[in-house]
């Protein structure tokens, strides 16, 4: 049901969108997924958060896959992993196709980066580096249903087994194709189906990922192979950021490129999808910023003005299409 008007004056060949992202709400969903315990693979609170994520993204109306898979970790662990799918009701009645928003929802087992060693091995709280990106979605999810004036379809994705990677204490090799397994399986079937033309396929017209996008002092730089994929959909996730007044959180300036879930959603997915990911140009312990995998990221480090910018940001950006 529509709710009233969503748009106002144009700022930079856009709308200003009047609805607006409610920070509070995303900082409590964030905080329930941490009052599961870390989201490690094969935790009770990992299979708990799961099965919370789907419950949440139902309640909102949206029609819930669990794409489940064994997946391989670096150390032979096979990982129990679940892919949570939310896709937007009524794709047929959107006029301008449909939008990928992507996040990973497990933790990481190891604080591997702490500055106190003997917290290498104990597992990450992931408020930042995990929840805050579910978090963000929730919100949009419950903003869409209660203001449903889109004219794309915005679909969500969960990806699981993200944060597997090879820990720094492990020297059997560098890991690099053991990050972001759950997202590597999403792409893999996806390409599948679209090879297929099964008729189920949603047809993305790009993506977005949300990695770290609550922490302290946050700052959005513009990442390296996002740029090299997709800049386009930067320039136009930048612009909307400038129109929604949160421009400060999202410079103008590109960042390191990062091995991350929308690797595999541009090379095997085959979707332009980019990564909205903290980046920390003067942060000595780490350019994610200070509490990445450490004993530190935790809800004390979480910003509400942060997930505002990001929300936002959003916001405006889905409503102008």
């Amino acid at each position: 049901m529509a709710c009233g008007t969503t748009k106002k004056q144009s700022v930079e060949d856009q709308s200003v969108v009047t609805i607006q992202f409610n920070a509070d709400s995303a900082y409590q969903f964030c905080a329930a997924q941490c009052a599961f315990g870390p989201r490690t693979m094969n935790s009770e609170a990992h299979e708990q958060c799961g099965a919370w994520i789907q419950q949440k993204f139902q309640q909102y109306g949206y029609q819930v896959e669990l794409q489940k898979a064994d997946l391989k970790g670096y150390d032979g662990t096979i990982l129990k992993s679940t892919n949570i799918i939310a896709k937007a009701p009524s794709l047929k009645e959107r006029a301008g196709g449909a939008i990928l928003i992507c996040a990973h929802w497990d933790s990481r087992p190891w604080a591997d980066n702490d500055p106190d060693s003997t917290n290498w091995r104990k597992p990450v709280m992931a408020a930042n580096d995990g929840a805050s990106g579910v978090a963000v979605m929730l919100e949009l999810a419950r903003l869409f249903q209660q203001h449903d004036s889109l004219n794309v379809a915005v679909d969500f994705v969960c990806f699981d087994a993200e944060d597997w990677g090879i820990p720094q204490w492990d020297e059997t090799g560098d890991g690099t194709d053991s990050w972001a397994l759950g997202s590597q399986y999403w792409a893999k079937k996806y390409q599948e189906q679209t090879l297929s033309a099964n008729p189920s396929t949603r047809h993305y017209t790009y993506g977005i990922l949300l990695d770290m996008v609550g922490g302290q002092g946050a700052r959005f730089y513009q990442e390296g192979f996002s740029m090299q994929k997709a800049s386009t959909i930067v320039e136009k996730v930048w612009r909307a950021a400038n129109a929604a007044g949160y421009g400060s959180f999202f410079p103008a300036k590109e960042g390191s490129g990062v091995t991350d879930d929308h690797v595999p959603v541009n090379e095997v997915a085959n979707i332009p999808c980019i990564d909205i990911i903290n980046f920390y140009p003067d942060c000595p312990q780490s350019s994610f910023g200070p509490t990445w995998h450490t004993a530190s990221d935790d809800m004390r480090h979480i910003d509400k003005n942060t997930l505002q910018a990001v929300g936002q940001t959003l916001v405006q950006l889905v409503y102008n299409e």
